[in-house]
């Protein structure tokens, strides 16, 4: 996958049409995973979302103590069964990062993060598409380049 997009956050009507294009196409822009995550939050699934994004930023890092704890928070935010904001993971996942918690590593969360996106492109994806979050995000935008 590419590396995520920093840039303003704020969509374009070109942008927005894409993300109808495909899911990585949303994935792709910081504008995208937000309107992406305000439609989870309204599911009470927004916390595959932090997951995918907690598991972003731990294969950016390089320094090993900082991976440490970083791959600690994450297991106790999102893979730890007493968290609240646990996500959905099947027992063979969660068997590889147990072992992986050994001694952790940017990639320790992959296979859980995979499982995640895939989830949320099989399952939530459909849904954004046709919620008043993207129809009226794509009508604002397209109601400003009539303007314009």
């Amino acid at each position: 996958m590419q590396l995520l997009r920093a840039v303003n956050p704020a969509p374009t009507l070109e942008e927005v049409n894409a993300w109808a294009q495909s899911f990585d196409k949303l994935m792709f822009t910081p504008a995208g995973r937000n309107a992406f995550r305000e439609f989870l939050r309204t599911e009470f699934s927004e916390e595959n979302m932090l997951f995918w994004m907690a598991c972003e930023e731990l294969k950016q890092e390089s320094n090993k103590s900082v991976i440490e704890e970083k791959a600690r928070l994450i297991y106790e935010d999102y893979i730890s069964i007493l968290s609240p904001k646990e996500v959905s993971l099947d027992s063979r996942v969660r068997e590889v990062i147990n072992r992986n918690m050994l001694e952790p590593s940017q990639h320790t969360f992959d296979d859980a993060q995979l499982q995640i996106y895939t989830l949320m492109h099989r399952d939530s994806y459909p849904r954004f598409m046709n919620s008043a979050i993207y129809k009226d995000l794509l009508r604002s935008l397209s109601e400003k380049s009539i303007e314009a």
